[in-house]
């Protein structure tokens, strides 16, 4: 098997701490984990869906759903919430949960399928847990079904693990190509922050070529990033094509994130501004991205990670 190598890695899990016990649709399983010390415990959350909580040794805390293997909240040990979730984001698997960070797979944006793809909005299973030196681990996975292979017919395994320590949130994908015939595809973090967005800026993105979606998201003007610091003074829609493995959000309430990655080979800025007046003022979302298709030769696999971090 084919797998992209890492600049950095994250650490390995230990054996399973679970039971599985499938009770939900389109073939997911719910986790009971066995031993809350580690930090890992399953529960219900909004809309009576299964969440997991991730608890670190240092008093961080995280959200996940397995509905959309959607993380929902990072909780820093003061108690502050470095994600955000839309007021009308729904709980019902009617539509994806909007906030957090969403997945955008196989596709990012629109396209053949329906918009960013059906991960977002499909059923994931636990298939691991465990703890590292007090940091709680969780892979959760997805793979194909009726529900996929009604829009994207390949057989293939989604793997995320998401890693809590004290002061940073590390993530890693990797999808695996099970079929027996090639596929290509595109994918996507699609990361909110709080932020208050008169305050909020990126740096990093100097340099970068741009394909601007203001005004016309279905031509984007092509262009290069000029500045420093890339504010959200209105509307936000732009692709930053070959940006750094690192970024740094302000995100105007005292916070500077760091946003590392390997193998998210573009950025997105957006902000909604007026088209969504209840809320646009309370975050922004920097997304690590892979705009461009990947293509996967059977049993072929592609890795990608986050690292979330906050001094």
């Amino acid at each position: 098997m084919a797998i992209v190598s890492m600049a950095f890695s994250l650490p390995s899990l230990t054996p399973p701490k679970f039971r599985r016990v499938n009770r939900y649709s389109r073939g997911m399983a719910y986790a009971s984990v066995s031993k809350e010390a580690l930090g890992v415990r399953v529960t219900v959350g909004e809309g009576n869906l299964p969440k997991v909580v991730l608890t670190s040794a240092g008093g961080s805390e995280a959200d996940i759903y397995l509905y959309g293997g959607c993380v929902t909240s990072w909780k820093v040990a003061n108690g502050k919430d470095l994600l955000f979730v839309r007021p009308d984001a729904v709980f019902n698997k009617k539509k994806p949960i909007s906030g957090g960070l969403p997945h955008c797979f196989p596709q990012f944006g629109p396209g053949p399928i329906q918009q960013h793809g059906f991960a977002r909005n499909s059923d994931w299973s636990i298939v691991d847990s465990g703890n590292v030196e007090g940091n709680p681990v969780i892979t959760l996975e997805l793979k194909d079904g009726p529900y996929s292979r009604s829009m994207w017919d390949f057989s293939f395994q989604a793997l995320y693990k998401v890693i809590l320590n004290t002061k940073s949130l590390s993530t890693e994908l990797s999808i695996t190509n099970t079929d027996n015939k090639p596929f290509s595809f595109s994918t996507a973090l699609h990361s909110y922050f709080h932020a208050s967005v008169t305050g909020a800026s990126v740096k990093g993105l100097k340099g970068c070529k741009t394909l601007n979606k203001d005004p016309d998201p279905k031509n984007p003007l092509e262009g290069k990033e000029e500045r420093d610091v890339v504010t959200f003074p209105g509307f936000v829609d732009c692709v930053y094509l070959d940006a750094p493995n690192e970024l740094q959000l302000d995100n105007g309430l005292g916070d500077i994130i760091s946003i590392r990655n390997t193998n998210w080979k573009d950025a997105v800025l957006w902000n909604p501004y007026l088209q969504m007046e209840a809320c646009y003022k309370d975050f922004v979302c920097v997304e690590n991205a892979q705009i461009e298709n990947v293509q996967l030769e059977p049993e072929q696999s592609w890795t990608a990670t986050q690292h979330l971090s906050v001094g």
